[in-house]
């Protein structure tokens, strides 16, 4: 009779407490964002009466669109777009946050991601549950924010010629996007705001509705994280098949499964790593070296790759805008009329005129500023 191996309990602390505090912290910083942006805000609709306060480049973030047309630009023509450089570098950051440590950013800095699972933890501990879709609805609902991210790649890459996507981010309603968008979320119309309601409510039973099913973002960090080098492994001959994992997966992740978690839905948030009661069965490993990663150095990497390349664009001078108050100040007197192409024909309309009226010539930020000067 062959001997019972004997197990070797996990006494690894958890990472979840340390996640939290990163979650909570980031998402005060976007309450502090807000906060100056409101009285950013204040001084334009006064018309300049009012103390000047500068406007928070943090508010790049909650611009991704922007931020993924400057990427483009960035990378094809290594020009840092003066808009809303800010932008660009945290959606770098984003991006690299992905590739090396895989889907983090929605788990340990999304204050969006931290809300639904504020929410959602909210709902389990009073039915004990949440409720999960059935597979042949949970597959087409995850299909949709690929379908969204597909949109945006079709319209920018194939659509969109660089000179369109450039003349784009010059735009009158590039330059104002955050503000068009505060102005979204403040006088919000009743459809938007039935919109916004329903997505709350559903995101309470269904953890992470908005994230699982909707967000093109968490598509594209998903696809990313795909690359990453730091994987999820599963020790088979010591799994007792407790299913701890699976139920702590957030993701509704099969883990115990599998022998490495490679799935664009997992966020890093490394529950089942901390679930598991047998010493080195589940961990972080590089799948090259196949050498462990201690999960406290995975949240300190997460968290250094996104200060280091936010702090480089502070640094270099790339992290304030170039638009004086007094662009802004004209520009909040017409914001009302500034609008964007909302459909695949008039983002071909828009690069048609583009292409006629530029020659297909890129004009350089120092001859837009030069050209809006003379238009003031």
């Amino acid at each position: 009779m062959a001997e019972k191996k004997k197990i070797v309990r996990n006494k690894e602390k958890g990472i979840q407490n340390v996640r939290f505090i990163v979650q909570t912290l980031f998402a005060l910083l976007c309450i502090w964002i807000g906060i100056e942006f409101y009285f950013f805000i204040e001084f334009l609709q006064t018309n300049g009466t009012t103390a000047f306060l500068e406007r928070p480049p943090g508010a790049d973030g909650f611009l991704p669109i922007s931020s993924f047309m400057s990427f483009y630009l960035f990378v094809v023509t290594a020009e840092i777009h003066s808009a809303h450089p800010a932008g660009l570098f945290i959606f770098i950051a984003i991006l690299l946050m992905s590739l090396v440590f895989g889907k983090s950013f929605c788990s340990w800095l999304c204050p969006v991601g931290y809300l639904s699972e504020i929410i959602a933890d909210f709902w389990k501990k009073i039915f004990k549950k949440n409720i999960q879709l059935p597979r042949w609805l949970d597959y087409p609902l995850r299909s949709i924010k690929y379908l969204l991210l597909g949109f945006l790649f079709y319209a920018v890459f194939f659509i969109m010629s660089v000179v369109a996507v450039k003349a784009f981010l010059d735009s009158p309603y590039n330059l104002v996007s955050d503000i068009k968008m505060w102005y979204f979320f403040f006088d919000i119309s009743r459809t938007s705001l039935i919109v916004i309601g329903v997505l709350f409510l559903l995101s309470i039973p269904i953890r992470g509705f908005w994230c699982r099913y909707l967000c093109p973002y968490g598509a594209l960090l998903g696809i990313a994280s795909l690359l990453s080098p730091v994987k999820i492994k599963r020790n088979k001959v010591d799994c007792i098949d407790c299913g701890l994992c699976n139920k702590a997966c957030p993701s509704s992740i099969k883990v115990d499964r599998v022998k490495t978690v490679i799935s664009d839905e997992c966020t890093s948030c490394y529950n089942c790593v901390d679930v598991c009661p047998v010493e080195n069965t589940l961990q972080l490993e590089l799948v090259l070296t196949k050498k462990k990663i201690n999960k406290r150095y995975a949240a300190i990497g997460i968290v250094s790759i996104f200060l280091v390349t936010t702090g480089i664009a502070m640094v270099t001078g790339n992290w304030q805008n170039g638009i004086t108050k007094e662009e802004y100040l004209i520009h909040h007197k017409g914001i009302s009329s500034y609008g964007h192409p909302t459909s695949t024909a008039s983002v071909e309309k828009f690069n048609d005129e583009v292409k006629e009226k530029s020659g297909g010539k890129i004009i350089t930020d120092s001859e837009n500023k030069e050209k809006e000067h003379r238009s003031f």
